[in-house]
């Protein structure tokens, strides 16, 4: 049976990670915990924002590593978030902003079946 993601992509976030990947090289996300810019992931060059053992890695967007803070995940653990994109700018330091779009977060509550195929989540560090 294949796993289920705990993080996708829209593919029009796709096209802004790629544009974004084109002009900072690799990237990596992490969910932001309600400071700054709400809830919203946060895109950064890779390695910029520090991660450790209070965070969790979900999996992979768009070849993008995807972080949640351990807490939060405890809250967000049977969901599936969806990462897309939307006009406006929002408050943080994530590299969107300049484009005149924000990254946000859809999410949908997984069904059974699918919480006994979830992709596992590690721990960084």
């Amino acid at each position: 049976m294949e796993t289920v993601k705990r993080v996708l992509v829209t593919d029009e976030a796709k096209r802004v990670i790629e544009q974004l990947r084109a002009e900072h090289g690799e990237l990596m996300f992490h969910q932001s915990g309600g400071c700054c810019d709400g809830s919203s992931p946060m895109c950064f060059r890779k390695g910029e924002f520090r991660v450790g053992s209070s965070d969790v890695l979900l999996g992979e967007i768009d070849g993008c590593e995807f972080y949640m803070s351990r807490s939060q995940f405890e809250y967000w653990q049977h969901t599936q978030l969806t990462v897309d994109v939307t006009p406006g700018r929002g408050a943080s330091f994530s590299l969107e902003i300049p484009l005149g779009v924000r990254f946000l977060i859809r999410s949908r509550p997984f069904t059974t079946e699918e919480r006994e195929r979830l992709e596992p989540i590690r721990i960084p560090g």
